[in-house]
């Protein structure tokens, strides 16, 4: 655990999160989020190119309500994968979880070449940082140095499914109900000690996106 890392101060109202919005957030030499791609395509274009310059080979898309895939593929070297989910605020079943996590392994077990993930859904704050999350679980990261690099990497990522996300992860390491309680625990501990301001992110990128 990085002793640095534990004891930032996280901010509770991030300073501009709509300048954040569809920022490329490096999590990991393999792994980054951001949001969608903008709706006007010329916009789209010239962000696929940042993805591109970026290193990403691989784009997970999160959103129920879109799906940039076919667009991504025609127009760029860039592989498209939708799992596309509602932002209801719900439990996240364990099937959306494990199938998005057996993709990405996948991809990043790749040997022919490097591999990258770009993880987002539409602003980048509750489903692709916590899909994010599944996955650094599936790859070998410990909960709450996962939780960690995705704040700092992104401060305006809710990561509200975390807690889903850990549920499923330790029952399929095959934990009792009892060490299952306690990893859930530890990650909604963690929610808590560093909240954020949900409203004020989401209204904030919200009251000035493109149309």
């Amino acid at each position: 655990m990085s002793t640095q890392s534990s004891s930032l101060k996280r901010p509770v109202r991030p300073e501009n999160p709509y300048a954040m919005w569809r920022q490329i957030c490096q999590v990991s030499e393999s792994l980054a989020v951001s949001g969608d791609l903008p709706s006007n395509r010329v916009q789209a274009l010239e962000q696929l190119r940042l993805w591109e310059a970026a290193g990403i080979t691989d784009v997970f898309d999160m959103r129920e309500e879109a799906n940039d895939t076919e667009f991504i593929c025609k127009n760029s070297t860039v592989n498209g994968h939708w799992f596309g989910v509602d932002d209801d605020g719900g439990k996240r079943d364990d099937a959306w979880f494990q199938i998005l996590c057996d993709a990405a392994r996948v991809i990043l077990n790749d040997t022919t070449r490097p591999r990258r993930i770009l993880v987002h859904c539409h602003m980048g704050v509750n489903r692709g940082p916590s899909a994010l999350f599944a996955i650094m679980l599936a790859t070998g990261w410990g909960s709450l140095d996962a939780l960690r690099a995705i704040r700092d990497a992104r401060p305006i990522s809710g990561i509200i499914y975390a807690p889903d996300a850990i549920n499923w992860w330790a029952r399929e390491q095959g934990h009792d109900s009892d060490v299952v309680a306690d990893m859930v625990d530890e990650v909604e501990a963690w929610l808590d000690r560093n909240p954020l301001d949900l409203y004020y992110v989401i209204r904030s990128i919200g009251n000035r996106r493109a149309i």
